[in-house]
């Protein structure tokens, strides 16, 4: 007759895909099962814990996965490899040269050094937060060895750190740099997800931008006068188009009967094609817009100027077709007309800026105007009518408070003079900030 103590436990039988786990001989817990793999395929995993407890935890989560349909990670390489593997056969095909320029030096700066020994399979959101930390933290003069290539040391080398650290507009960048790679692996099925994504970076501080009064752009315009690029800058403070595309202008993109100009490419200089043309910014951006009057004299004028230079040039004439090219026909470098416009600045007794801000300014005046903000989105090539909206709030609620307070002036009882007041709550025009 057998006793309880003589009859064997019975053995825990787990279902069928529940996988099977055991204790190796090194005295860890291994646990295996079958999950599905990239190609609708399935394939058995192993993975590891310090007890049986552990081991059954993390199978159970990677077959929880499997039955959503996540595939399993295929990645066993490091995210260095991976990232240079999008670089070259990837992003080179869907961004813009500049933009995939930006990319490159981003990854190669500051995603390798920090992140790119970390297998991409085991990337997790712990590890991109920290790095970011430490990103945000972290002397750049010291990371990158800066102040050791300076002629004179003021910095780390020299035992007095400046503490150069990247502005919240830097690290959101690379932050979106490490996303869009990251996304990309989890459509080929690299990954299960993007642990990126998961991370908060915080809104940075969106760039302030000045634009030119009224005053200030005439005063500008009258400077110009009698400059071989008046044209340019009229037509610049007239539509607001951007710098590259009036660079990239050519004279059949122009109908000076009809007073329109059709805005198809850009010209932009690319650290392996020189100057080169390329698609306007985005499909929004390929507009036809229309010309003033003042505009149409000025390229007219402009365009007997040309036929007057190509005639001096004679045979080192370089023909192209660009409306705005230098004496000798060539296109011109967008750093050369930045200097030209910052010494047209100088000239007139005006602040300094940008060129871009011409843009910035024609859209104000026309806001101030009382033009409707959907024509402002297509005369300037936004995509959607929200990045006007945002971009030029603040005089919206300028022209709000100044419609506000004359509806004031006809509702005010007579002899009420606190209503006619000016608290001082306007907002400043110069200053307004860019999302």
């Amino acid at each position: 007759m057998t006793t309880p103590r003589d009859t064997p436990a019975p053995r825990r039988v787990r279902a069928n895909g529940d996988g099977t786990v055991y204790q190796r001989k090194d005295s860890r817990w291994e646990a295996a099962g079958y999950v599905l793999a990239p190609g609708n395929t399935r394939k058995r995993i192993r993975v590891y814990g310090t007890t049986r407890k552990d081991a059954l935890a993390k199978l159970t989560e990677k077959i929880a996965a499997s039955n959503r349909g996540l595939p399993a990670p295929s990645a066993q390489g490091s995210l260095a490899a991976y990232l240079t593997y999008w670089l070259e056969n990837v992003a080179v095909h869907h961004l813009r040269e500049t933009t995939h320029t930006r990319y490159t030096a981003c990854i190669d700066r500051y995603l390798i050094p920090g992140l790119g020994k970390k297998k991409l399979a085991k990337l997790s959101a712990k590890d991109v937060r920290t790095w970011l930390n430490q990103l945000r933290t972290t002397c750049q003069c010291c990371a990158r060895g800066i102040d050791a290539r300076r002629d004179q040391l003021r910095c780390c080398a020299a035992g007095q750190c400046c503490r150069k650290q990247l502005s919240p507009l830097t690290l959101a960048y690379v932050h979106s740099v490490l996303k869009s790679a990251l996304e990309h692996a989890v459509r080929e099925e690299e990954i299960p997800r993007n642990v990126a994504r998961t991370v908060r970076t915080g809104a940075p501080r969106p760039r302030r931008f000045e634009p030119l009064t009224a005053d200030e752009a005439r005063q500008l315009l009258t400077t110009t006068q009698g400059h071989r690029l008046h044209a340019l800058f009229e037509l610049a403070l007239h539509t607001g188009l951007r710098k590259g595309e009036l660079l990239g202008l050519r004279w059949e993109d122009l109908d000076l009967d009809a007073g329109t100009a059709a805005i198809r490419r850009t010209l932009q200089r690319t650290s392996t094609g020189g100057l080169t043309t390329l698609p306007t910014k985005t499909r929004a951006s390929e507009r036809r817009i229309a010309v003033p009057a003042r505009c149409l004299q000025s390229l007219k004028r402009h365009h007997e100027e040309q036929q007057r230079d190509r005639d001096a040039a004679g045979a080192e004439w370089q023909h192209n077709g660009y409306v705005f090219t230098t004496p000798q026909g060539r296109a011109i470098d967008p750093t050369n007309l930045t200097r030209t416009f910052t010494t047209l600045l100088r000239k007139a007794g005006l602040r300094r800026t940008r060129f871009h801000d011409l843009r910035h300014s024609t859209a104000t005046l026309l806001l101030e105007q009382g033009v409707e903000l959907v024509v402002i989105k297509e005369l300037l090539g936004h995509a959607h009518i929200g990045v006007t909206a945002t971009v030029y709030a603040h005089v919206r609620l300028r022209l709000q408070r100044q419609a506000i307070d004359t509806l004031g002036t006809v509702l005010d009882v007579p002899g009420n003079d606190e209503s006619t007041r000016d608290n001082g709550d306007d907002p400043p025009l110069r200053g307004a900030t860019v999302r």
